[in-house]
């Protein structure tokens, strides 16, 4: 065994009677223990809420948009749907129009963001699952055979409110009060009553739907039917195309066709850039985060830094035999190298063991609670490798390169017996 390696070896797992080097070098190593515990616990916890919060996004989201590059509608008429609907991966369609919208209900009001779907539409995203109250019906049921004609309005229109918009106008549940809907009349000067500026239609109540605060304070969902009334489109008009994927499709492949079929009169946008400021929020946030935990493995490196320059003190005899041996200088600072080297990386191989223990046991069984009110109960989490390697290879870089500048800066000729 090389000479270096066995005497660094016997001062980290001495048997003797522990000293107060000991203690520091332990101390160290906890503290890196722990810093590297901390990191990939935080790492997880922020992984799993941002997995969670994508999930709500998609829910919403369909995962490819199709908008036209310039103006804001455009008719099914003159595109190929048919030939986009039969190409591969693509397994269903679902058009979209959406308008800013004035709603007004009993003596409260508020500027939503209205989004007409059609029945396709649970079928591209998940929002008929999210609805905390009500059901998922956008208008009256078709008439039943043989029932009489006055048993069922088919003009009857229901509303999805995202949750905040739905308790900031005071809605209850299965409430009969109607919801008034206005929107600008096309092509038409500011009027001098609201007749003669808006459109208005009714709708009731329907339910509303927790997804996510950016979603919930500003959308409300109807049926598209309604929103061409109010915007005077015609029966094929619409301002978005909702795609949904065969299960294995590759976004980017489909995506690309889609594109080439359409041509550049249109947009193709995935979930990622049809929420572009979240995602890079989201990626910001995960480097500073991950950015101001290094500098906390940094702080905790000190403690090693400053139990290597203890233990060459308390070392000067052994150093003075070594000298006197004919050891050189290189193989002592080597020597006092793998010491700090071997005191870092049990420190991270603890602190990644420790981390994952806490992040098991927080994935099975919630142990720190959300409290009430949120989504989920408990704080979700979601282990990455990628995470668990580069943890690995920043603490154990920052402590390395602390253990090689401490010794390197230590004189070893005044460290004679006295």
């Amino acid at each position: 065994m090389n000479l270096n390696l066995l005497i660094a070896r016997r001062y980290f797992f001495s048997r003797k009677q522990k000293t107060v080097i000991n203690i520091i070098s332990w101390i160290s190593l906890i503290g890196i223990a722990v810093s590297t515990a901390a990191l990939i616990v935080v790492l997880s916890v922020y992984n799993g809420i941002g997995l969670l919060t994508q999930t709500l996004f998609n829910s919403f989201d369909p995962p490819l948009l199709v908008q036209p590059a310039q103006g804001k509608t455009f008719h099914t008429s003159d595109i190929p749907l048919a030939e986009l609907g039969r190409l591969e991966g693509i397994e269903d369609i679902s058009c979209i129009v959406e308008e800013n919208a004035w709603i007004t209900y009993r003596h409260n009001q508020a500027i939503v963001l209205l989004r007409g779907v059609d029945a396709a539409y649970p079928k591209v995203t998940g929002l008929d699952t999210l609805l905390y109250e009500g059901t998922y019906a956008l208008k009256a049921a078709a008439q039943p055979q043989g029932a009489a004609s006055e048993d069922v309005d088919e003009n009857i229109y229901f509303l999805l409110f995202g949750a905040e918009v739905y308790y900031n106008l005071g809605i209850r549940e299965a409430s009969n009060v109607p919801v008034a809907v206005h929107i600008p009349k096309r092509g038409v000067a500011l009027g001098l009553t609201m007749e003669q500026a808006l459109n208005t239609a009714y709708a009731y109540p329907g339910g509303n739907f927790y997804i996510q605060q950016d979603i919930d304070n500003r959308y409300v969902v109807a049926d598209i039917s309604l929103v061409r009334q109010l915007m005077d489109y015609a029966p094929d008009e619409c301002t978005s195309l909702a795609l949904t994927l065969s299960p294995g499709a590759k976004d980017k492949q489909v995506k690309e066709q889609v594109r080439q079929l359409l041509g550049d009169h249109f947009t193709v946008k995935d979930r990622f850039e049809q929420q572009p400021i979240y995602y890079k929020v989201f990626r910001s946030e995960r480097l500073g985060i991950f950015l101001i935990l290094a500098l906390i493995v940094l702080i905790s490196t000190l403690n090693l830094v400053a139990s290597l320059s203890l233990l060459i003190l308390d070392k000067k005899r052994d150093i003075a035999t070594l000298r006197s041996m004919g050891m050189l200088r290189s193989d002592i600072r080597r020597t006092f190298r793998i010491e700090g080297v071997m005191i870092s990386i049990v420190g991270v191989v603890v602190g990644l063991v420790v981390g994952f223990l806490v992040c098991f046991l927080q994935q099975h069984f919630g142990i720190v609670k959300m409290g009430s009110g949120f989504i989920v109960s408990a704080f979700p989490v979601a282990m990455r490798a990628i995470d668990f390697l580069l943890t690995f290879l920043l603490v154990t870089a920052i402590s390395t390169l602390s253990v090689f500048l401490s010794v390197r800066k230590t004189r070893y000729d005044h460290l004679t017996v006295s």
